[in-house]
């Protein structure tokens, strides 16, 4: 009997390729960078705003916990600064680039429909999204599928019996 001896193919779950972790860390660096200057924009703009004693009412106040973010090459994770509202008007900072509750990207999302149609079964999408963007692609259960297809087929159905004028 034969011992195998060939590896598997190592993908960015394992962090052995050093490019996809090289673009991944430079991802992560560049969206940090993005979001601290939306930050600063954010900021500028209440700067005039004081309260008797001459102090800011709208002031950075540290970070929200660190967020993790599906994307193509993998988990990129980004701390999303906050700001303190002295004023108690409600005033929050939101990123334009990474919306609130985001936590996978629009690209992956898409991908998913492209699977299924190209005959990817709901048992079988797990192992395909580890494949692709590695890691155990959280959030992507055969539950959650089941639903998609479920709302898909009534896309369909919807569009399929609709007038021809429309």
């Amino acid at each position: 009997m034969r011992k195998n001896t060939t590896t598997g193919k190592k993908g960015p779950e394992t962090g052995s390729d050093p490019l996809t972790e090289f673009l991944r860390e430079k991802a992560r660096t560049l969206l940090q960078i993005a979001v601290e200057a939306e930050m600063e924009e954010f900021l500028q703009a209440w700067v005039g705003v004081r309260n008797l004693e001459g102090k800011r009412m709208v002031v950075r106040n540290g970070y929200n916990p660190e967020r993790t973010i599906q994307t193509g090459i993998g988990d990129v994770s980004v701390r999303m600064p906050k700001v303190r509202d002295r004023s108690q008007n409600g005033v929050v900072f939101h990123s334009s680039l990474i919306p609130p509750y985001i936590r996978k990207t629009r690209s992956l999302e898409e991908l998913i429909p492209l699977l299924y149609l190209k005959g990817v079964s709901t048992g079988q999408m797990q192992e395909a999204l580890a494949a692709l963007v590695g890691g155990e692609a959280r959030g992507f259960s055969p539950a959650l599928l089941s639903r998609l297809k479920a709302k898909w087929t009534k896309e369909y159905e919807e569009f399929r019996k609709r007038p021809l004028c429309q």
